[in-house]
């Protein structure tokens, strides 16, 4: 009995003994090789699957903000502020485009915001008399072209281009472009596309030219799609992989400029006919890789200046738009109108930023491609490389793609500051953005809020499964809350704010100097701006009374149309605008964090009245595509921001350069502030 216990334990001690020093060394290398790392480790170059994209795609079509600006998951800063003494730290450069590794992404899925530079192999057009999404819903894709496992293997998995040709017709019958996707180095990719006759060929003809059987047309004359697959991937240079590759294919409707870098092909598939407002068809295509420019950090500038200019309620459409209630003539294309109009008073203010208030969108059927319109409503800004961003009206999802999706192409636009926000409250596009001093303590000097005031929340028929809008929505208890907890987490700084005159521990002595003396300074949050688009009930109530000159604290046009207010509320403003000071301490009196509210959606109601302390102000409608008043000029508020963010001007800019209304809301010449009775 003791020999074989004496046997057993040999034959484990044989065992334990090689596992232990096998276990050891793997600890001993993962050490070396994982653990003690100088650097961020091998994590930081592994490669992101496209399953993060939701996770990550913020950093490529996002905007360079603050990190910390927004809870909702906004985009970092791109670059590190430069500790140079000539240049300023928000002249924040990238030395490559910060785009993620095009292997990392999804062959079978259709999305044009993906910075593919994976080429296409193959192009096929088919129709179905059913839509394709229901078919995918019901049995799969069965309107995708035929394919084996071979196939997919080799030239990549068919990809439909969710984008109907034949939209238009009302017809049941669909019309789309399938593309295969492939990373292989053997096969032949797309570099070009033309639209021919069916007379026609391309000139010069070569075997690389394919036409694809079935017309690209869906009215009419047919019309051919015809794709040049050349050379293959390993044959092309870096140079040709980026101007030559086609990588994305999408469908334009109207006749404005495609999406940011995207071209038309030579030729529209169906031509517009307006008697019967059919739109033009365009098929567009990228090639290599085209990354949005990102706007800089907002900044004051080096004099303690930031202007913003509101632009109001453009309702854009599909179509080049239809002039309303204006005396311009002619006036039959309202949208390119409205775009020079607003490219003369940018040339004219140069802001440091734009903010859209809604209702960028027409809806009301003629909104009903969305990304067709989005890729216009921002042009004349982004051309100017001017930073913008945006809140969401009540138009702005009526017939088209919904706001998560909206939001998400928005930020794929050059120069956005525009986010998300928050999932777990209402709306689409709450966030915050702060606007800093141009010295390198980068203080925050000015806080910009945006709130989604929704669309409607009633209709008319909904128990019949329909939807006709009776009632505004609004900003709801879970908003406030949100508002709240942001206002909550800014620091105070100390105000007015004197901007560092010197290098490393000089400041320190510079703010002492007796020659910088400045009048007396408190610990406060930076001045707020609010922006949002349906007006609150409180913009409608009585305004305060100046005490010097007993008038109502009310400038502007405000009878020319009734209440834009919803009818119900949950006292966002007593609840949490008045509730935001700008410091807690008893001293502070009763200062607000938010100086103005700006809306929108009242196209001729444009006054500023102070409530309680509060600025509520309008914007007015500045587009010939949107209702107005024959009498009343298109125009745009400008917000002349000064003393590092103390002082706060507006004035209006109509369509015949008239600046109307200025005023000043807050800091030296602003009416005495408001006394609680």
């Amino acid at each position: 009995m003791a020999f074989s216990l004496f046997r057993v334990g040999r034959f484990l001690r044989s065992i334990f003994s090689p596992a232990a020093v096998f276990v050891g060394f793997c600890c001993l290398l993962t050490f070396i090789f994982i653990l003690y790392q100088p650097n961020a480790g091998p994590g930081a170059k592994q490669r992101v699957g496209w399953q993060s994209w939701e996770v990550i795609y913020d950093n490529v079509g996002g905007s360079a903000t603050d990190a910390s600006v927004n809870t909702g998951g906004g985009a970092p800063v791109v670059g590190t502020p430069s500790q140079s003494e000539d240049v300023d730290w928000w002249n924040v450069t990238t030395s490559t485009p910060q785009t993620m590794d095009s292997a990392s992404l999804p062959l079978d899925e259709w999305d044009p915001m993906l910075p593919h530079a994976t080429g296409l192999s193959e192009i096929v057009i088919t129709k179905c008399f059913i839509d394709p999404w229901f078919a995918e819903v019901l049995a799969g894709d069965f309107c995708a072209p035929s394919t084996t496992k071979e196939d997919d293997a080799y030239n990549g998995k068919w990809v439909r281009i969710p984008r109907n040709l034949n939209v238009q017709s009302g017809m049941m019958m669909s019309l789309n472009i399938y593309y295969r996707r492939t990373r292989r180095h053997d096969i032949p990719l797309v570099t070009e596309l033309r639209i021919m006759r069916d007379s026609e060929s391309p000139s010069p003809f070569s075997p690389a030219w394919h036409r694809v059987e079935q017309p690209v047309s869906p009215s009419g004359s047919p019309l051919y799609l015809w794709y040049k697959t050349e050379k293959t991937l390993l044959q092309m240079t870096p140079a040709e992989r980026q101007n030559d590759l086609i990588t994305e294919i999408d469908i334009l409707f109207g006749d404005d400029k495609p999406w940011y870098g995207f071209e038309r092909v030579d030729r529209p598939v169906l031509e517009a006919k307006p008697i019967i407002r059919r739109e033009s068809v365009w098929v567009t295509y990228r090639k290599g890789v085209k990354v949005p420019p990102q706007a800089p950090p907002l900044h004051f500038s080096h004099d303690g200046r930031f202007k913003i200019m509101q632009v109001a309620d453009l309702h854009f459409s599909v179509s080049a738009g239809a002039c309303r209630d204006t005396p311009l003539a002619p006036c039959s294309n309202s949208d390119n109108l409205t775009s020079t109009l607003l490219a003369r008073m940018l040339d004219m203010e140069r802001p440091d930023l734009v903010v859209f208030s809604g209702d960028q969108l027409n809806g009301q059927g003629t909104a009903w491609d969305s990304r067709s319109v989005l890729a216009k409503f921002a042009r004349v800004v982004t051309d100017r490389q001017i930073p913008w961003a945006a809140v969401f009206g009540n138009h702005d999802d009526e017939d088209g793609a919904s706001r998560e999706h909206q939001i998400k192409y928005m930020q794929g636009l050059p120069y956005s500051l525009v986010q998300e926000g928050p999932k777990d409250i209402h709306g689409v596009g709450n966030y915050v953005l702060k606007v800093k001093s141009a010295d390198a303590s980068m203080t925050h000097l000015l806080t910009l809020y945006f709130l989604d005031s929704g669309a409607y929340s009633k209709g008319a028929l909904s128990w019949f499964g329909f939807f006709v809008p009776t009632e505004y929505d609004w900003i709801h208890q879970d908003q406030t809350d949100w508002f709240l907890q942001e206002s909550s987490a800014i620091d105070p700084i100390e105000r007015p704010f004197i901007p560092d005159g010197a290098k490393d521990f000089g400041h320190i002595w510079g703010r002492q100097d007796g020659s910088q003396m400045a009048p007396p300074r408190r610990l406060a949050k930076p001045n707020a701006l609010m922006f949002f688009h349906i007006p609150l009930q409180e913009s409608y109530a009585a305004a305060d009374i100046d005490p010097i000159t007993s008038q109502e604290l009310n400038v502007g046009e405000n009878d020319l149309e009734g209440s834009g207010a919803a009818k119900q509320q949950e006292g966002f403003f007593h609840k949490g605008i008045l509730q935001a000071m700008e410091s807690d301490h008893v001293a502070a009196g009763n200062a607000h964090e938010i100086k103005v509210v700006t809306n929108g959606h009242c196209h001729v109601t444009e006054n500023c009245k102070r409530v309680k302390g509060v600025w509520l102000c309008f914007g007015g409608g500045g587009s010939y595509s949107g209702y107005g008043r024959v009498v009343f000029d298109r125009r745009f508020r400008v917000y002349d921001i000064s003393d590092y963010g103390e002082t706060i001007r507006t004035y209006k800019r109509t369509e015949h350069d008239e600046i109307v209304d200025e005023m000043i809301l807050a800091g030296r010449g602003a009416p005495a502030p408001y006394e609680e009775i």
